[in-house]
This record gives structure tokens, sequence and C-alpha cells, in this order.
């Protein structure tokens, strides 16, 4: 057997799989909702035994809820089965419920971190308008160690874990895509199920990190709006104290990955012990999202 076939034998730990310069597969394809910037296809990206992840089965985003009415022909198209809303029920009932087609199967599986709660924190930031206070909540690099944290729990949370295990479940269901799944910003609870997703499909760690950067393009022209209207409307003195909240950034990513390394040693075992998946998990993913099915 060949290194590049032991390779694509295991699910962690994979090398470069970016498609060669000349390919013409297009990856990270917004599906152009007006409402929700960052929704967009997880199909083309390739593994390291040379398969794609196909197109139109995986798709993540930001919140649905901010979805408008000429929006709904387009999802409709999309032919969803199912979508995943991992917002909390606070989230939900303060920015609303998703707008879906009538014909799409809602699941919602909530991930709040209380000690991570970045929802909370942008709220007590805007609500006192001390520019003092507001440096001490986010300044100083408090704001990027939250996040930090937060993906760390992420991994090192239970109930986090059983979260994501749901979500692997329905996208390896005989029945279960295509299928999207998304957050608040599509950013960050979005951004590591993604990359659980593109690790287990056999998708390299640069690719990986790739995807969740394309947020940053992706979500830009909204940042930019936020953050000038926050300090227009004087709610905010420095309303560049959030970019680390609003941003993704590799370090929050790597830190993640790292705890998967620390406390499982890679993420074969992650997948096994901490996940709770087994390899009828793993077949069913791969029969759904890769093009070739799950050899």
């Amino acid at each position: 057997m060949t290194d590049r076939q032991i390779e694509s034998e295991r699910i962690g730990d994979a090398r470069n799989a970016l498609p060669e310069p000349d390919a013409a597969v297009l990856v990270g394809r917004s599906l152009g909702l007006r409402g929700a910037v960052n929704a967009r296809d997880l199909g083309g990206y390739r593994t390291t035994d040379g398969r794609s992840v196909r197109g139109g089965v995986a798709l993540r985003s930001d919140g649905l809820n901010h979805v408008v009415a000429e929006d709904l022909g387009p999802l409709d198209a999309l032919g969803l089965r199912r979508v995943v809303d991992l917002r909390s029920a606070e989230e939900i009932r303060e920015a609303g419920p998703d707008r879906l087609p009538g014909s799409v199967t809602l699941h919602h599986l909530p991930l709040l971190a209380t000690d991570f709660d970045i929802h909370l924190t942008l709220r007590s930031a805007l609500s006192d308008r001390s520019a003092r206070k507001q440096r001490a909540l986010l300044g100083g690099g408090r704001a990027a160690a939250m996040m930090t944290g937060l993906y760390r729990w992420f991994v090192t949370d239970a109930q986090a874990r059983e979260r994501f295990a749901d979500l692997l479940r329905l996208l390896a269901a005989p029945d279960g895509v295509p299928l999207l799944f998304h957050c608040s910003a599509g950013k960050d609870r979005t951004g590591w199920a993604a990359a659980l997703v593109l690790t287990a499909l056999g998708v390299d760690r640069e690719t990986v990190l790739a995807d969740y950067l394309l947020t940053n393009e992706r979500s830009a022209p909204v940042v930019t709006r936020v953050l000038d209207d926050f300090g227009s409307r004087g709610l905010m003195r420095e309303p560049e104290l959030l970019l680390p909240v609003f941003r993704a950034d590799r370090a929050y990513l790597d830190a993640a990955f790292t705890e998967v390394e620390a406390g499982w040693s890679g993420f074969d075992a992650f997948w096994r012990e901490g996940l709770g998946l087994d390899e009828d998990v793993l077949t069913g993913l791969r029969t759904n999202l890769l093009d070739g099915g799950g050899g």
C-alpha cells in the first residue's frame, strides 16, 4: 500500500489537497443571498485521495433570520431537506427565527458557552457607552482571549461536542442532505462545524483554514457598516475594539485543533471518543458529501 493510500484512510493529519492552479473547481461558492452574505457551499474542496466535496449538499451560512423575500426563491431552489440552527434560544428570541421555504425540516441544536457568551458580551458593551468600561471589557487582548476560550470550549465541553456530533449524524444520514447549518454570523460555531466536516472528509488543514477565513472576505461589508454605525450613533468611541469578535482569526481555529490534539492525541481518536462517532457515521458522511461515495 502506498503512503498516499495510507493517508487517505485516515481522518486527521491530512496533507495539502488544494486544487491544481489550472483546475476549474469552484470552491467557497456564495449562495447569493442578500440577507445572508456569508451563505456558501462547502463543495469543490479536494481531499488527499483525490476526491472532491460534492456541491450543493453541505452548506454553511450566517443567520437565516435576515433572509429577505427575494432570497426565498433561491433558498427553495437549493432543494434543502434540513436546516440546522446552532443559535441559542435567546438569540432566536431577540433576532428572530429562520425564514425558510415550507418544505424544509428545521433542527435546533443550541450552542451556548456561559463563560464565553459573545452575545451577552456585545450587549453589555453596547448598553454602557462608557469608553473606559468598554475598553476594560474588550481591550488589552481580552476580546481575542474570549474568542480563543470559546473555540477551546467547542472541544472541551461535553455538551458542545454532542451538539456538533448531532450535526455530523444528520449530515451522514441516508436522507440527510442537502443540509444547511448556521449560527448568527456563520463564523464561530458554524466555522468549527465546517472544520469538523472537512477534516473528517480528508481535506487538509490549510484548506480547512482557508474556508474558515473566507468569512472575513464575505462579511467585510457588513462588519464595516456595523462598526461605522456604532461609532456614528455614539454607542462606542472605539468600535474597533469589536474586531476580534467580528473577524475570523487563525489563532481561534488553531486553539480548537490544539485542544483536540491535547485531549485525544489526534482527530481520529477525537472522532471516536470525543464526538462518540463510529465508522458508520464516517462512511455515511463520505457517501453523502464526496464524489465517488464512501470508498
